[in-house]
């Protein structure tokens, strides 16, 4: 769930503590081109006022609309576009999709406090919907779900369903963490160097002085987890490298021009890794944007994992990298040319 939806409880609580009548619309099932996910949430207020988006601005105005006409439903309902092409021609949804949508009045906003302060620990929480009663219950959640609905209840996910683990605590670490962070990315910058952890602020991460290849066992990466080793220390990228590359994070990437990239790979060669598992590194690191600054090359870096957490293929390369076989067609670049 992004933080466009957690925005979303937020504003409809406040007009809720403020007096004003507030309803969730949350998509539930979509066909063909989609903007929005399943789980997408919009909040609308008595007066029109709406926040978030269910369909990227398609229905939106005749949500609002009938809600200034009075239908302001006092449980859970359901609600489809698109049936026909005609309708969905008329409500502007991309190549005549449809779209099921449930309305549902916010009376009780006590859930939504509990969301709000369970997803700033970082913690992952469903949020169940019984739409006969109109009841919510919130309980926790694992990475690896997904937005579920039966016709009787949705069950939707909130919090940090993805991490990144941030292996040096410099000033490129410090923009790859602010943007990750806005991302939805759970947060970890690991520096065990004295000079460097002192000055680490960023709010809403956390930190660790742990050795890198010692945090990486204890955090189990999983296939939601992603590893940027960014100290410029060979000794500290490379110990983490030796068993993140083991582990099923979906990405691991490492700082250096082609050449240094070439000799870590000979070094890893050296030590219990497979060549698939050397394969897997993305290095140099991020896409090739002619980034210089360490906020420009933060970019690419945030623009690489999310392109690979997307399946999209890694087209934006300097030429002459090497690609993990998963990436097949691109090449990369960390802001330092060899």
């Amino acid at each position: 769930m992004d933080s466009l939806d957690l925005q979303v409880l937020q504003q409809a609580r406040d007009w809720r503590a403020a007096g004003h009548a507030a309803w969730l619309v949350t998509v539930i099932e979509t066909w063909g081109s989609a903007p929005r996910p399943p789980g997408a949430l919009l909040a609308m207020r008595d007066d029109g006022l709406v926040v978030g988006s269910v369909s990227g601005g398609c229905v939106e105005d005749d949500l609002i609309d009938r809600v200034r006409h009075g239908e302001r439903v006092a449980k859970p309902a359901l609600i489809t576009y698109g049936v026909t092409k005609e309708e969905a021609a008329r409500f502007g949804l991309p190549c005549g999709g449809n779209l099921r949508l449930v309305q549902e009045p916010l009376s009780d906003i006590a859930w939504v406090d509990d969301i709000l302060a369970r997803t700033a620990r970082h913690e992952l929480v469903a949020r169940r919907l019984d739409l006969a009663t109109g009841t919510v219950t919130i309980e926790p959640a694992v990475r690896g779900e997904a937005f579920v609905f039966d016709g009787r209840q949705l069950r939707a996910l909130f919090g940090p369903r993805w991490r990144l683990l941030i292996i040096g605590a410099g000033q490129l670490s410090r923009a790859v963490a602010q943007m990750a962070l806005m991302l939805d990315f759970e947060v970890t910058c690991c520096d065990p160097r004295e000079e460097y952890h002192l000055t680490w602020d960023i709010p809403n991460t956390s930190f660790s002085k742990a050795m890198p290849d010692d945090l990486v066992t204890e955090l189990q990466l999983d296939p939601h987890s992603a590893v940027v080793a960014v100290t410029h220390d060979p000794k500290l990228d490379d110990m983490v490298l030796l068993e993140a590359l083991k582990s099923p994070a979906f990405y691991i990437g490492a700082l250096g021009s082609r050449s240094n990239t070439a000799k870590r790979k000979e070094r890893l060669a050296m030590f219990d890794l497979t060549p698939a598992e050397i394969a897997r590194l993305h290095g140099p690191i991020g896409l090739d944007l002619g980034g210089k600054s360490p906020a420009e090359i933060a970019v690419a870096i945030v623009a690489e994992i999310v392109a690979v957490k997307n399946g999209v293929a890694l087209v934006q390369k300097k030429e002459g990298s090497a690609l993990p076989e998963s990436s097949a067609a691109s090449g990369s670049v960390c802001g330092v040319r060899s």
